[in-house]
């Protein structure tokens, strides 16, 4: 089974987020433990334990940190991404999600869509980078990349 089947976030150090990114952050969560795909590919010869996967999130030393076990918490696998690269998606993501959360309470529904049309733009462009940056070390679907997306930018919000 090429799963996540538990995630968790190590935000340990990091500032409380605001209402509306901890309900973005549990609903993420929801969704990606509802429907996921999520594989470790054969590195080096090795041989790869197989899923479901435990995930672990965190950010250390300014990198973000992917820890992953099978279900009996057995290793299966950490690797290390630099943050460079999602940092200019992250910041636009969270523009236009305030955009957003400003527009649900006195805009028209049209101009909400438009707004949430270019947020879901944005969170397009980020699950791309996060597939980028995850080539060779783990398989994930869109839908996956969009949802750890969303993850990662609770974790750089409070780093």
């Amino acid at each position: 089974m090429s799963k996540i089947s538990h995630i968790t976030i190590d935000d340990s150090g990091l500032p409380a987020p605001t209402p509306e990114i901890e309900q973005e952050r549990k609903v993420a969560m929801f969704d990606l433990l509802e429907d996921n795909s999520f594989d470790l590919p054969a590195r080096e010869g090795r041989e790869v334990p197989p899923g479901p996967y435990r995930l672990g999130l965190s950010i250390r030393e300014r990198r973000l940190v992917f820890d992953i076990q099978t279900d009996d918490e057995s290793p299966a696998g950490e690797f290390h991404l630099s943050l460079g690269p999602f940092r200019q998606v992250v910041k636009d993501y969270f523009q236009i999600c305030e955009s957003y959360f400003d527009a649900v309470k006195t805009l028209p529904p049209s101009q909400i869509e438009t707004i949430d049309m270019a947020r879901r733009g944005i969170h397009n462009e980020g699950a791309r980078v996060l597939q980028e940056r995850l080539e060779g070390k783990a398989d994930v679907d869109t839908d996956t990349a969009r949802r750890l997306f969303t993850l990662i930018c609770v974790l750089h919000f409070g780093g």
